[in-house]
């Protein structure tokens, strides 16, 4: 677990820089043999640049093949500060990523739910380990202050749900 808590802070430092830019504060680290590989941010959600593509686990894992394009990622660990939603939890499972540990639940669109066994035959026969809620309240705090200063995503059941959130530490 200190492992764990070590890559999530920061992933939470990437998240914080978010915030503080305007943008969703979702951050993301790729690690592997305790080392981090790339650190990246949720960029573009708000703006004239606005998209649903530059998601940080998306950037994220651009980094780390722009510096090492045949690094093999079965080995790596995915730390995001919210769960990876459905694109960005496929497209690092079809990279090879099998672990993944994120801070914040997505009530909306996180993908771990996704029941990979039901699914065709490419996914069928991954098995994934999901380690949620590492630095919950930390998170949180982000995210309630992201829903609190700015419109993405406002009014949405995730901005709801995270508003209504206790912030216990």
């Amino acid at each position: 677990m200190e492992q764990h808590e070590k890559f999530m802070r920061l992933a939470l430092a990437e998240a914080e820089e978010a915030l503080e830019a305007g943008d969703f504060p979702v951050g993301c680290v790729l690690v592997d043999n305790g080392k981090a590989l790339a650190r990246g941010r949720r960029k573009n959600s708000s703006g004239p640049r606005a998209n649903e593509l530059d998601h940080a686990e998306v950037i994220t894992l651009r980094e780390l093949l722009r510096k090492n394009p045949q690094y093999d990622l079965a080995g790596v660990t995915a730390y995001s500060t919210m769960e990876p939603c459905l694109m960005c939890y496929t497209t690092l499972l079809l990279s090879g990523i099998r672990r993944f540990v994120w801070a914040y639940e997505d009530i909306m669109g996180g993908g771990a739910n996704l029941p990979l066994d039901r699914l065709s035959q490419l996914y069928a026969s991954m098995r994934v380990e999901c380690v949620p809620g590492m630095l919950r309240p930390q998170s949180l705090a982000l995210f309630q202050e992201f829903f609190r200063r700015y419109s993405y995503w406002a009014d949405s059941p995730l901005a709801v749900y995270t508003l209504e959130q206790t912030l216990a530490r």
